[in-house]
């Protein structure tokens, strides 16, 4: 799949993938390296102790960030990540989360990205991520 078809979701409203609907997020815009999402988690993200599972929360920044570097690439490209680390600030409860992602710096084959989330005007985590791009074919 070419990064263009993440872009199809947010300017032409086309369906989204299906880890987007999964994971009850919604990319709101998506354009010059910068990506806006909401994210609803409900009572199935909750783990044992109360909170959104981490692994949930990992999840919401990298689905933004990938809309967020796929806002920069051409039709013919596509891309991977390299890894992704989350720094939890606060626990993140059952409700709307703001997710927003930037493209940092775009180097010859790997592209470097920053999230942040935010849930009742509070930080609730961030992460950083390496992605690898690509031509295809």
């Amino acid at each position: 799949m070419s990064a263009n078809r993440l872009m199809e979701v947010v300017l032409e409203g086309k369906e989204p993938p299906a880890c987007d609907d999964t994971l009850a997020i919604e990319v709101v815009t998506a354009s010059d390296g910068c990506a806006r999402a909401l994210w609803q988690p409900d009572e199935r993200f909750v783990n044992g102790v109360g909170v959104v599972m981490g692994g949930y929360v990992s999840s919401a920044a990298d689905v933004a960030m990938a809309y967020a570097i796929s806002s920069l690439l051409t039709s013919s490209q596509t891309f991977g990540s390299i890894n992704l680390n989350v720094t939890f600030h606060r626990p993140v409860f059952p409700g709307e989360v703001t997710v927003e992602a930037k493209v940092e710096k775009v180097g010859k084959t790997v592209c470097y990205l920053t999230a942040t989330m935010m849930q009742k005007d509070k930080l609730v985590a961030s992460a950083t991520s390496s992605v690898v791009v690509r031509e295809m074919g």
